[in-house]
């Protein structure tokens, strides 16, 4: 069949989902559940015939809105929250997953130049860093506490202060992808490089290995929560540019709901990244083993539900 034929045959039972999923209309869940099956054979059948096409792409879109839509019906109000996390965030995740892809190659470009020009500019560390912090640095390494810098204030302050700064910083990555993703590209770049030349601070002085220990307690889930919030924002922007068969207007409004999820669903990790940096990882030089391992839970937990649990659904429901 020709796509045209194929959507002239189709396009006003698609139309008529769209709508109501997307004016959340009651809609009897057997319906939805019969929408869904014909949405995905649909969808299967544009993916054999037509699979570059802007009918799949769109055919996509809807399976994964009519998707949520029903587990969502599936639940009563007092358990909503799990399938949130559960269902809609990694779908959303699925759906955004080039731009979390993007990112996460700039931010990793970004530590790479940080390091690799702190290694042949002496002075690329201070004028990132700051004298005053390259020397206190400098100072708790040579104490034997390289990582000194997180035993000071009090464990509560510390977390709060350091929770509602990492929340800015990822809200900022978010919003700034208004500006055409090049205010979420400056966002992560910029802290890249930061990251670079910090770690090579301590690689100069050969105490990376214990630095690490330390700093990446609470750096695995802050960083990569992080990096998906820049995923966000570059989402957001290239709505923008990029609008396919929508309107730029309704490419956005779709980027900013399908995003606005994925960036809810980092608050739970930065707040236990703010609880790790705050109570924690003061107290690395009592076990390098337990750092280790609460370093590799947290690389475990981040894993399974940003790349894992998403490339599963997709593969369950035949998401492309």
């Amino acid at each position: 069949m020709r796509e045209a034929s194929f959507i002239e045959r189709n396009k006003e039972k698609w139309i008529l989902i769209e709508s109501n999923l997307q004016n959340k209309l009651a809609v009897d869940p057997d319906e939805l559940a019969s929408n869904y099956m014909e949405l995905t054979n649909d969808l299967a059948y544009a993916q054999t015939f037509y699979p570059k096409s802007k009918t799949r792409t769109y055919l996509n879109e809807l399976s994964i809105l009519a998707h949520q839509q029903l587990y969502r019906d599936q639940k009563s109000v007092d358990t909503k929250f799990l399938p949130f996390f559960t269902e809609e965030v990694p779908a959303a995740v699925w759906e955004i997953r080039k731009p979390l892809l993007y990112s996460f190659l700039i931010f990793l470009l970004a530590i790479c130049i940080g390091f690799v020009s702190a290694v042949y500019d002496i002075d690329f560390v201070r004028l990132i860093l700051g004298d005053s912090y390259v020397d206190m640095s400098i100072a708790n390494i040579e104490r034997g506490n390289p990582a000194g810098v997180y035993e000071g204030g009090s464990m509560f302050g510390s977390a709060m202060v350091i929770t509602v700064n990492n929340v800015r910083v990822a809200f900022l990555a978010f919003v700034f992808g208004l500006f055409f993703s090049v205010g979420t590209g400056y966002i992560l770049f910029s802290n890249g490089i930061m990251i670079g030349a910090f770690h090579q601070l301590f690689f100069k002085y050969g105490v990376m290995t214990e630095a690490m220990s330390a700093i990446w307690i609470h750096g695995t889930i802050e960083l990569s929560v992080i990096v998906i919030a820049g995923g966000c924002g570059l989402a957001l922007g290239n709505s923008i540019l990029f609008p396919e068969s929508y309107t730029r207007l309704e490419s956005f409004k779709r980027a900013c709901k399908t995003a606005s999820k994925v960036l809810v669903s980092t608050v739970p990790f930065f707040i236990v990244a703010g609880f790790l940096e705050g109570y924690v990882t003061r107290f690395y030089q009592i076990s390098f083993s337990l750092c280790l391992l609460i370093i590799l839970l947290s690389f475990v937990v981040i894993g399974y539900y940003y790349i894992l649990r998403p490339y599963q659904l997709a593969k369950r429901y035949g998401w492309k």
